[in-house]
């Protein structure tokens, strides 16, 4: 296999950039920002977590995701509740204002990746997916090369063509 992708990473950017732009401008009337929408999908999809775990998985420090938080609380959206087991750690719980619009959001999702993934087969579809999943596969493990050479840094002008 030789055949090398250009741009790999600024087209997967792109994308993404576009997808969450796009949701965005369709879900604007809730005033939810695409953070505050990943951070909602989340707790819809897999249930109450720590600010820490929502912290790793938006790859923000706790802070920033504790600022998030606030908004989302003052909002009506989600609330904190004492950790069961750890009483300096809180858990975030989605309220029923967020359960009540889940199904506009998910139709909205569906409506829009419908409307990305037009003119692929369900085959393409599938070999996208296999593609992604083993892409996000490939990267889990901890960078090698990074860790032998940490000062080995491309400079800023060559971070576009080689990414």
């Amino acid at each position: 296999m030789n055949y090398r992708i250009e741009k790999l990473g600024p087209l997967l950017q792109d994308a993404t950039r576009k997808i969450w732009s796009r949701f965005e401008q369709r879900t604007a009337s809730h005033g939810l920002s695409a953070a505050q929408w990943r951070l909602l999908g989340h707790l819809m999809h897999c249930g109450p977590s720590t600010q820490t775990a929502l912290a790793a998985l938006l790859e923000v420090e706790p802070i920033s995701v504790s600022r998030l938080i606030d908004r989302m609380e003052q909002g009506g959206w989600l609330h904190r509740e004492a950790h069961p087991d750890d009483r300096r750690a809180r858990i975030v719980v989605v309220t029923e204002k967020a359960r009540q619009i889940a199904p506009e959001a998910k139709a909205i999702v569906t409506a829009l990746y419908d409307e990305a993934l037009a003119g692929l087969s369900d085959d393409d579809r599938r070999v996208l997916q296999t593609a992604l999943k083993k892409i996000s596969e490939n990267l889990k493990a901890p960078d090698a090369a990074a860790e032998a050479a940490p000062d080995a840094t491309l400079p800023s002008s060559q971070i576009e063509t080689h990414a």
